[in-house]
């Protein structure tokens, strides 16, 4: 008989050691106390706060207008609320609220800051990388397929002037531009009676 009373005891959740609830109450823990389940003696002081802040009367009222599943999830939430409020009686939870907010807030300025000071540092490269793109040069001066002239990868004037195809071809450039046009009069000897007919008298006339 013993055995079966204290299985039956244990399976409604009630011991023969009274609840936080019922010894801070001073009252006798019966079975099917609402608060045992959620309040047991070894945090007295979660009770103490719960009911210093919300009233042992109302919790009561509130656990047993809940569903079963519903109540550890709001006494949970009861004891949190009433432990802030013990620690700062102004503000309470509020308090931890708002210190959370202000670090969210200061994280967003931080990282808007950030993603500032990189969008800054990629414009600023972007526009180094415009200003060291090389010129083009002539197809007939374009670096020869494997060459690697010059700092980079980019050819200098030296380069330019060293590569022995590249140098013919200046060379063939001013070699036009240095030679005189042709003459319009013939260079060569004509052998022909009549031609040297023209040119005898030609010269007589100058003499006169």
């Amino acid at each position: 008989m013993a055995s079966s009373s204290s299985s039956s005891s244990s399976g409604s959740g009630y011991s023969n050691s009274p609840c936080a609830a019922c010894k801070f109450l001073r009252r006798k823990c019966m079975a099917g106390c609402i608060f045992a389940p959620y309040f047991p003696p070894e945090e007295p002081q979660k009770f103490a706060n719960v009911h210093r802040i919300f009233g042992a009367s109302n919790v009561a009222k509130l656990l047993n207008e809940l569903l079963p599943h519903q109540r550890e999830d709001a006494v949970s939430s009861l004891a949190y609320e009433a432990e802030a409020r013990v620690k700062d009686p102004v503000y309470g939870c509020v308090a931890v609220i708002s210190l959370l907010q202000r670090q969210l807030d200061a994280l967003h300025s931080e990282l808007d800051a950030t993603n500032a000071d990189l969008l800054r540092y990629a414009t600023a490269a972007g526009a180094a990388a415009a200003a060291n793109v090389p010129i083009p040069i002539s197809s007939s001066f374009a670096p020869i397929a494997g060459q690697t002239g010059g700092a980079g990868g980019n050819y200098t004037d030296d380069d330019l002037f060293h590569d022995p195809d590249q140098v013919n071809a200046v060379a063939e450039v001013e070699a036009l531009l240095t030679t005189p046009p042709p003459s319009p009069w013939p260079t060569t000897k004509i052998n022909s009676p009549v031609f040297d007919r023209a040119t005898r008298n030609c010269g007589d006339g100058d003499d006169h």
